[in-house]
């Protein structure tokens, strides 16, 4: 059942995204997506009021949507590294980081200064998810999870640290999708509907480091800013989490697959650094910057040796 939490933390990052920003869709579109340049105690204040509101929605949301139809107990853990090849805590990884970078780039929209807004609002995705686990702990049907608390901690630390370290993001977490056949022979797992395959099909799922080139040579060099290098992280043949049942609910017996890893590598587009014009524009491309670009890949796992992929996503 772990894998509906990690499903919790995708909704909560798209939620938070729309949510956060929602209050000075007024204002004037220019002004709008511009960083104050001193301390704007309206901005912060419409983000501090959204945050709590939401953050208090959400308990609320979660409260009913998932743990009232389940006993309560007392605070407890669960050890679920050994299940779906880790493929939730990837997904724990990179909800936080793109909290902590949403948390950060609202804590600047206001006027906070640079250092204090990577640090507190960095840490967004972390203490957010951490407070999501705690609920998780005090549930029978799930537990409080020391994988995914580090995996939130990590992913928290990858954006802190680049921040602190580089003044810029060098390396982001991505994220690509598609369809399998795999939940056709588990619905209840892996979803029924392709919105709910993007967060329970793990087989679908890739998560990405993607390094920029550029950031890491010469100021003066002429690579191209917005090419990345791209090293993925994925599985395949996943029924379950630790191992494939053999019959589905209706007491068919499911096909046999084989489960195993998938590492990747492959080119990716920063868009991020593709600068426009449009603030508008610009702020679309960091939107939606943590989708991985479409593009041919090399693929390494156990059963094939080496794959060649045309274009993988």
């Amino acid at each position: 059942m772990k894998n509906q939490s990690v499903a919790k933390h995708f909704i909560l990052f798209f939620l938070l995204s729309i949510y956060i920003l929602s209050p000075v869709k007024s204002q004037d579109s220019t002004k709008f997506f511009q960083h104050s340049s001193e301390f704007n105690s309206k901005r912060f204040n419409s983000v501090l009021i959204s945050e709590i509101g939401l953050y208090s929605a959400t308990m609320i949301g979660l409260n009913e949507a998932w743990y009232k139809d389940y006993p309560r107990s007392s605070f407890h853990f669960f050890d679920d590294n050994e299940e779906w090849f880790l493929m939730d805590k990837a997904g724990h990884f990179c909800t936080a980081y793109y909290l902590g970078k949403l948390g950060k780039d609202v804590l600047r929209w206001s006027g906070v200064e640079n250092k204090k807004a990577i640090i507190y609002g960095g840490s967004f995705g972390w203490m957010f998810l951490t407070s999501v686990e705690i609920l998780d702990g005090f549930s029978t049907q799930w537990g409080f999870s020391t994988g995914d608390f580090a995996a939130n901690a990590v992913g928290s630390a990858l954006f802190i640290g680049q921040e602190l370290g580089w003044k810029e993001q060098r390396i982001n977490i991505k994220y690509s999708f598609h369809e399998t056949e795999f939940p056709q022979y588990r619905k209840d797992q892996l979803g029924s509907t392709f919105a709910e395959h993007l967060i329970k099909d793990y087989n679908g799922q890739t998560y990405w480091l993607s390094a920029n080139i550029s950031s890491f040579l010469k100021d003066e060099n002429k690579f191209p800013k917005w090419l990345n290098v791209a090293f993925g992280y994925g599985a395949d043949g996943l029924l379950g989490a630790r191992f494939n049942p053999e019959f589905n609910k209706q007491g068919i017996k499911n096909t046999s697959f084989e489960r195993y890893r998938q590492y990747y590598f492959s080119l990716d587009v920063d868009l991020t650094r593709i600068k426009t014009k449009s603030k508008f524009l610009n702020t679309v491309f960091q939107t939606i910057g943590f989708i991985k670009f479409p593009a041919p890949a090399l693929e390494f796992n156990k059963i094939d040796g080496v794959k060649v992929r045309g274009i993988y996503f």
